[in-house]
């Protein structure tokens, strides 16, 4: 399987819920993208707050339900496929005003992720750490898996707002680290 995702809820991620104040401020700069969004959980929620939001999947079928999901709320977002692992980001440097990343790790992109924020764009990234080994589910290979405090490494010219690694009981025991960070402007 290549790539880290799983699909663990149909329920927006709480790191989301809680940045939400900071997506919309960073919103008013420019398109909200998440990337490997699957079905659009994420998306979603973004949308259905108001923001515009693009989502970017390698999946058609995930994205053809999350086109239909959109146009039957009326929610302002698009889908686009592409495979990110093998193609990179489609997404000019300097274009985002936030880009979002939950569940998913494919390390090579880090440097595209942090070139295509504006200045002032935010990145939300949240994704499972090595620890969700010693758990019943979730991903095992390690390719997928972060060490300790590396999210935190992986975009050093992001100004970090927030950052933690902890394990959550609900919808399922998961061992996750979660950054927020700005592309300085």
């Amino acid at each position: 399987m290549p790539g880290a995702r799983a699909r663990v809820s149909d329920e927006p991620s709480a790191h989301l819920l809680a940045e939400l104040p900071r997506l919309r401020a960073a919103a008013a700069q420019g398109p909200v993208v998440e990337l490997a969004c699957g079905h659009g959980r994420n998306a979603l929620a973004l949308a259905a707050s108001g923001i515009p939001v693009v989502g970017i999947d390698r999946d058609p079928e995930a994205l053809a339900d999350l086109r239909v999901a959109a146009r039957e709320r009326g929610l302002p977002l698009s889908a686009l496929r592409a495979d990110l692992e093998t193609h990179g980001i489609p997404l000019r440097t300097g274009s985002c005003a936030g880009i979002l990343v939950f569940r998913f790790l494919f390390r090579p992109l880090a440097g595209a992720i942090e070139a295509a924020l504006a200045p002032g764009g935010l990145l939300l990234y949240e994704t499972f750490t090595i620890h969700q080994r010693s758990l019943a589910q979730g991903p095992r290979n390690p390719a997928f898996l972060l060490d300790p405090e590396e999210l935190r490494t992986l975009f050093p010219g992001l100004e970090v707002l927030a950052y933690s690694e902890s394990t959550v009981e609900k919808p399922w025991p998961q061992a996750l680290a979660r950054l927020t960070a700005r592309r300085p402007g």
